[in-house]
């Protein structure tokens, strides 16, 4: 009579399974954030044509309810609030995208500044981003805007140019890796300038990093947008979800019902906006760095 001594079958170990389980969760918050975007992008682009009416005119009373008129009611002169609401969506999604831009332009120079000259340049700029970083971030950002003004121009500035010490450092980690890996030291070695190794060597390497922080500085510039505006340190000619919120306090909305249509619907929208972009940087850095 023989006898199986087979070992029996394993059930994976708790480590793979976590392996296999946190990519397809990763796709699945990116799949789910790429469409909020995308549907807030087109809401945006095609504003003219979805929005009912004007978000300038009065087209009906004064607080006047939700109805087939007026999906999302009207405000205290009368205004449209689903056409704000809708053309809001322009000034929101254009201020995060570009103070992103600039936050990534700035980050990138100096992260990769610091991590190819990383002794006495590197040490300089560091130390800046370090003073940066522990600054009390919020008071510091409403007297910039306060000193600055009111417009436009100058929140996207004061959005950038606060919020990129953050990517700088991360670029900077990967910079330092990359300055001696062996294309880079041969680079040099054969007497190619600084100038021509960053550019064709750590620059294109970077990229698919730098793309997540943009995108995550994109959801963290659309929230202090918000945040501004609704101070009252946005651009008073521009109706954005900010000042939607702003001028709903200011006109006691809050003592109302109206606060049930002129308060919920642009709060929705700055929390979908920046939960799209920020389940989108999830999923590209779980891509670049699994270990994450």
């Amino acid at each position: 009579m023989s006898v199986d001594v087979r070992p029996a079958a394993t059930a994976p170990s708790e480590p793979k399974e976590r392996k296999r389980k946190a990519p397809r969760l990763a796709n699945r918050l990116g799949i789910l954030g790429g469409a909020m975007v995308a549907s807030l992008l087109f809401m945006a682009i095609a504003a003219p044509w979805l929005a009912p009416y004007d978000p300038a005119e009065r087209v009906g009373l004064p607080f006047q309810s939700p109805s087939s008129e007026h999906l999302l009611g009207t405000n205290d002169v009368g205004q449209d609030l689903l056409s704000e609401l809708i053309f809001g969506a322009r000034v929101s999604l254009t201020v995060g995208i570009v103070a992103a831009v600039v936050a990534l332009i700035l980050g990138t120079t100096v992260g990769v500044l610091a991590g190819y000259y990383p002794k006495r340049l590197g040490r300089i700029l560091m130390q800046g981003v370090d003073v940066l970083l522990i600054l009390p971030f919020l008071p510091l950002l409403i007297v910039l805007a306060a000193y600055l003004g009111r417009s436009l121009l100058n929140t996207i500035v004061v959005i950038g140019v606060l919020i990129w010490a953050g990517p700088s450092r991360v670029i900077r980690s990967q910079v330092l890796s990359l300055r001696s890996r062996e294309y880079v030291l041969a680079a040099r070695t054969m007497g190619a300038p600084d100038r021509w190794a960053i550019l064709r060597h750590v620059l294109p390497r970077t990229a698919l990093l730098a793309t997540g922080a943009f995108v995550r500085a994109v959801s963290t510039a659309i929230l202090l947008e918000a945040a501004l505006s609704f101070l009252g340190l946005g651009d008073p000619l521009q109706k954005s979800w900010g000042s939607i919120l702003f001028w709903a306090q200011a006109r006691g909305a809050f003592l109302t019902p109206a606060w049930k249509w002129w308060v919920l619907p642009p709060g929705l929208m700055i929390m979908a906006a920046s939960l799209g972009f920020a389940l989108i940087a999830f999923a590209m850095e779980e891509r670049i760095n699994p270990r994450l």
